[in-house]
């Protein structure tokens, strides 16, 4: 019996040691957020010309002679000007497309975390056309995300700063906030059929309070520290739904995340019990 535990027990250890090397199989790229958004902007245009021409000419002449004598003077002088001036100003508006280069980072670390995923990396968007920026089909064409199986394809939905200042009552201290709530829409298109296996919206969120007198003071709210709180809630939000409807397919990762020291663990649990 003792050999039998032994046995069972190496082979739930070599079966760990395994899984542990053959590792996460799926290779997802993560693109940079795409942001479209209106663009307004003041103008206002001074045109001013002016045109002026003055053309003369004049002729004399003049005879002598013993028995008369006459002249002859002729002139002419021709002035044009001509000025012209308009005044134009208004608004003018435009879409204006690109990537953010930020808010990603977090988002690869939590989809390395999982443990079920490699993130490899992809080329960043740099066309002209920036009509283009939301054909993902097309840049999985052009060979943008090389090595990848999966494209995680995120764009902005909505971002805003807010701050806000509400004084606490019964005291003479105001409470000073500044927050930041980023939504962003994500797919998941796999790079062989481009079909869309995970679709979701997620957020992120974080905020900075201080506490201040209301007789004034310096006030610096920590900008950072807020980017740096809904990068990492957005990422967390991103891998939870990712996971959550690929397990709901039967898909590629499950909901719970279990690792491999825990699932050998369970197994020697098993064998114990065979004791």
């Amino acid at each position: 019996m003792q050999i039998l535990k032994k046995a069972l027990l190496g082979s739930v250890l070599l079966g760990a040691t395994l899984l542990a090397q053959a590792g996460p199989s799926l290779k997802v790229a993560v693109t940079d957020l795409a942001y479209e958004e209106r663009v307004q902007e003041y103008f206002r245009s001074i045109r001013a010309t002016e045109k002026s021409s003055l053309r003369a000419s004049a002729r004399e002449s003049e005879r002598d002679s013993d028995h008369s004598y006459s002249r002859r003077a002729s002139g002419s002088l021709n002035a044009r000007s001509e000025s012209t001036y308009s005044y134009d100003e208004g608004v003018y508006s435009y879409i204006e497309r690109g990537e953010l280069r930020k808010f990603t980072a977090d988002i690869k670390g939590e989809i390395v975390k999982s443990g079920y995923f490699k993130v490899v990396q992809g080329k960043p968007f740099t066309a002209k056309n920036t009509e283009k920026l939301y054909d993902v089909i097309a840049r999985i064409k052009q060979g943008m995300y090389p090595g990848a199986d999966y494209v995680l394809f995120g764009s902005v939905n909505n971002i805003q700063f807010r701050q806000e200042a509400n004084p606490i009552d019964h005291t003479d201290t105001v409470s000073h906030t500044l927050s930041l709530e980023l939504v962003g829409e994500f797919s998941l298109i796999s790079t062989r059929t481009y079909e869309v296996k995970a679709a979701f919206s997620a957020m992120g969120e974080g905020s900075d309070v201080k506490l201040m007198s209301s007789r004034g003071g310096r006030l610096v709210l920590n900008r950072g520290k807020v980017v740096s709180e809904v990068s990492k809630s957005l990422g967390e939000d991103v891998i939870r739904q990712m996971e959550e409807q690929l397990a709901a397919l039967g898909g590629e990762a499950p909901v719970q995340r279990e690792t491999v020291m825990e699932r050998g663990q369970s197994r020697q649990e098993e064998v114990m019990i065979f004791r």
